[in-house]
Parts: C-alpha cells; structure tokens; sequence
C-alpha cells in the first residue's frame, strides 16, 4: 500500500494537527535579548514602547512584592479587556486559578530573581482544555537593586470570561556575567617622616 503523506493526515486527523501561533511572545523575546549587552540582563531605562510597536496592547510590566508575587505596574490596553478590568495596582495572580497559582508564584519567582526566563500554555476554566493564550514572563533590572517582570500574553482571538490555568510551562534557565570582584584596598605602611633639618652656624 502507498499512502503518501497527506493520506496519513486524513487517516489520523488530529495528530498533524499545527500548534497554535500566538502574535506578541516572540517579538518581546527578540527585543528583549537584543537589549542584553553582554548577556546582563536588560535595565527598564533601555526600553524604548516603539521597539514593541504593535504588541503593546499586550505587554505588561510587574514588580517582584513577595516571594512568588508580582504586582502589575504598567499593562496594556488589550490585557485590561481581557481581564474586564485595569490591572494596575494588582496582583498578576488575578488572572489565574486557586489551583494554577502555586506553579505561577515558582515561575514568577524564578524569573524575578534573573535565574530563568519562562512561557506558559494556559487554557480557560471552563473551557474544553485547548491552548488559548500564550504568557512569556522575563526577568528586567530597574537600578542595582529593584527586579522586574516583563510579560506578553499572547492569545488567538477572543476569549470567554474565566481564569486561566496552565496547561503546561517551560523554563529557560540563565547565566548571567558574573560581576568582577570589587578590588581589595591594600593597606600601605605608615610614610617614615623625614627628621626636620635644622641649619647651625658654625663660629671660628
């Protein structure tokens, strides 16, 4: 018997089926990398909203609060629609499940701290378990101290009212430079004082 290949895809439908494409993820991803000079994390003041032009409606950015908590700072105008309210001020937990956010707060903490950055495929509550919306969670600097969350939600239309769970999430661990050493201040022996010369006048 000679199936070619397209008469396999009819025999078994479903399993060539095409993964979901979620417009907003990747293009973050790639601004985001080409602001890691030296592969240090990037810093908040390098980001430049026309280098996300086109997929700011769903961008966020959080700041780290607690462990495995992020408080929303800054989101797009998408993502208040999606949620049927602003999102400043809360926290990104909001938009998940009792059950999702255990695995949400280990994620977010890995990613708060620089170690890793992350994508979850999530579904709805009360939907049939599809992949309906993509999340990419990056880490971002603001000054020495002070660590961000860049996220995307990317999803493939609109989406019926609920909260998400995730279906499934990848890490990405990383290395960062390590910062040289602070130099050592070497302790420098006392300076020996020179005796003060004193002029004397010699008489015959």
């Amino acid at each position: 018997m000679d199936f070619k290949l397209l008469d396999l895809g009819r025999l078994r439908p479903g399993r060539l089926a095409v993964p979901p494409v979620f417009d907003g993820p990747s293009q973050v991803r790639a601004y985001w990398e080409a602001l890691r000079i030296g592969g240090a994390l990037p810093d908040r003041a390098q980001m430049d909203p026309r280098g996300l032009g086109g997929v700011l409606d769903r961008v966020f950015l959080a700041e780290r609060i607690a462990r495995g908590l992020v408080q929303v700072r800054i989101a797009g105008s998408g993502l208040a629609e999606l949620a049927g309210m602003d999102l400043r001020g809360l926290p990104l937990s909001c938009l998940f499940t009792a059950e999702a956010r255990p695995q949400l707060a280990e994620t977010l903490e890995a990613v708060a701290q620089g170690q890793a950055l992350a994508e979850l495929d999530l579904a709805m509550d009360a939907g049939p378990g599809q992949v309906v919306a993509r999340l990419l969670l990056l880490p971002l600097c603001d000054g020495a101290d002070r660590r961000l969350v860049l996220g995307c939600l990317g999803t493939n239309g609109n989406l019926p009212t609920g909260k998400f769970r995730i279906l499934s999430r990848q890490e990405e661990r990383l290395e960062l430079p390590v910062a040289p050493p602070a130099p050592q201040l070497v302790a420098q022996p006392p300076l020996r004082q020179r005796p003060h010369l004193t002029l004397v006048h010699a008489r015959d």
